[in-house]
């Protein structure tokens, strides 16, 4: 996952600081040079690392924060409102045209994924403002870059416009303007041709293109993975075309995130969208803010809280909270609650969400492979509807059966059913006010012990003392700040 490393590598410069009741100029010095060697080694920009690290030490070397309280706390914050100026400050919506269509032009290298790109962005319209968009296929060198647009449109039931193979760009991207008249398409996403590198017949080709266009927006899509070249990239396509924003993606794959954090710095322009998966929902708006909570290891709520909103079932949610309330929650709730979490990305990286738990060494503890959700789903599933229904019917003789129809051991079979007993208790009390036995458990998260997690975890690093809760309460002021943001748009 992006940033790990330089997540890691912050936090521990940043936790000695912590350590100090008094922070001095040469304390500030050391943990400055950490970060710069943290943010090259990130693949950063040297000239943005360069121009970072001078903002945060003027910011930080005076003598309101050396002498004052938690003075670790405020270069904290400090570092974190730069790295979100460094990124732009907030997040940037689609340009939008006064009448219809909007177009919408995505150029990129070959490989950045513009095509899947278009797709995806394509759905995200549709189903978050009922929009009626149109692809035109206009990359005709790529082998089956016709045929992937085709292949998407029908996936997420989009019109795709397209000549084949042998008709000049130039006049597809013409007639697919006069189709998206025809079709009174809301947006026009020209899936404009790319190359292996930057050359002058592509930019010739994607400046006639825009001529005829006029594209409202310019979005060029970015690998993440390419580190520093895709600030070179940008540079050069902004300096041809004019590009209006970015696309990043691959952000979720082996990637140091230097580009995040270079690009709109180096070319003036928003990151507007991210890619971080491969399904045709894994696209998120881009919110600067909270991906340098991220990156210092504090969490992001507000993005947990909308993956929630977007992808849990809000009536089962709700059937299920009073069935904890009741003390009646049984298996096939369990599988239930189950499938929505995993509807809503790897459960990791929801963790990574909650403040305090990027590189926490308990979530390195914690196994998470997918196959255990499997493992416990083919234990449930090996149930008849009465023992589902009533976990109290399974004795030994019928825990030996689910272990044999689940092919799982009977020590696993033994340990959820246990689990999913202290956690049904657990909640009750919890749903009905009773909240110490919950307080019990999180606290457990932190010492060890907690049902369905190793012994013996090491406290979290950032959310023990003063400064942990510190942490905590930026996230949420944060949280509560964006509600009311997203409020305002709604009225």
């Amino acid at each position: 996952m992006a940033f790990e490393g330089l997540t890691e590598r912050l936090q521990s410069a940043l936790s000695g600081l912590r350590k100090k009741g008094k922070v001095t100029d040469a304390d500030l010095r050391d943990t400055m040079r950490e970060i710069r060697m943290a943010l090259l080694e990130a693949d950063v920009d040297y000239t943005v690392v360069k121009s970072f690290v001078r903002d945060v030490r003027e910011k930080a070397a005076g003598q309101k924060v050396l002498e004052g309280l938690n003075p670790a706390q405020q270069i904290v914050k400090i570092v974190n409102d730069e790295l979100t100026a460094m990124m732009g400050e907030q997040d940037v919506p689609l340009n939008r045209s006064p009448k219809i269509p909007t177009v919408i032009m995505m150029v990129g290298l070959q490989g950045a994924g513009k095509t899947t790109t278009a797709g995806k962005l394509a759905l995200k319209l549709k189903k978050e403002q009922n929009a009626r968009p149109l692809m035109i296929a206009a990359d005709i060198y790529r082998p089956a870059a016709i045929d992937q647009l085709e292949t998407l449109g029908q996936q997420i039931d989009v019109p795709v416009f397209s000549m084949g193979t042998n008709v000049d760009p130039r006049e597809i991207v013409k007639q697919g303007l006069a189709k998206a008249e025809e079709l009174k398409s809301d947006y026009v996403f020209i899936d404009a041709a790319g190359r292996l590198q930057i050359d002058e017949a592509l930019m010739q080709e994607l400046a006639d293109v825009k001529e005829i266009a006029q594209p409202d927006e310019i979005l060029l899509v970015v690998d993440a993975m390419t580190g520093q070249n895709a600030t070179e990239t940008a540079t050069g396509f902004n300096d041809r075309l004019g590009i209006t924003g970015v696309v990043l993606t691959k952000l979720d794959g082996d990637t140091r995130g230097g580009a995040a954090l270079s690009i709109r710095a180096i070319t003036n322009k928003p990151i507007k969208f991210v890619g971080q998966g491969e399904k045709m929902t894994d696209l998120d708006v881009f919110y600067p803010e909270r991906m340098a909570s991220r990156i210092l290891g504090m969490g992001d709520l507000m993005t947990l809280i909308e993956k929630a909103q977007k992808d849990v079932d809000e009536k089962k949610a709700a059937e299920q909270a009073e069935k904890m309330r009741q003390n009646t929650f049984d298996f096939n709730d369990f599988i239930d609650q189950m499938d929505q979490v995993q509807n809503m990305g790897p459960l990791e990286d929801l963790m990574k969400m909650i403040p305090g738990m990027a590189n926490n060494p308990a979530l390195q503890n914690m196994q998470m492979d997918p196959k255990q959700i499997d493992h416990m789903k083919a234990i449930v599933l090996s149930m008849t509807p009465a023992e589902r229904e009533d976990p109290d019917l399974i004795n030994p003789s019928r825990r030996r059966r689910l272990a044999a129809g689940a092919g799982r051991p009977i020590v696993e079979v033994n340990r959820m059913i246990k689990q999913f007993n202290q956690m049904k208790g657990m909640m009750s009390k919890a749903m009905n006010g009773n909240t110490a036995q919950m307080e019990q458990m999180m606290g457990s998260l932190q010492g060890g012990g907690m049902p369905g997690m190793p012994s013996g975890m090491p406290n979290m690093p950032g959310m023990g003392g003063n400064m942990g809760k510190k942490m905590q309460d930026m996230a949420m002021k944060r949280m509560a700040r964006q509600i009311k943001k997203n409020k305002k748009k709604r009225r």
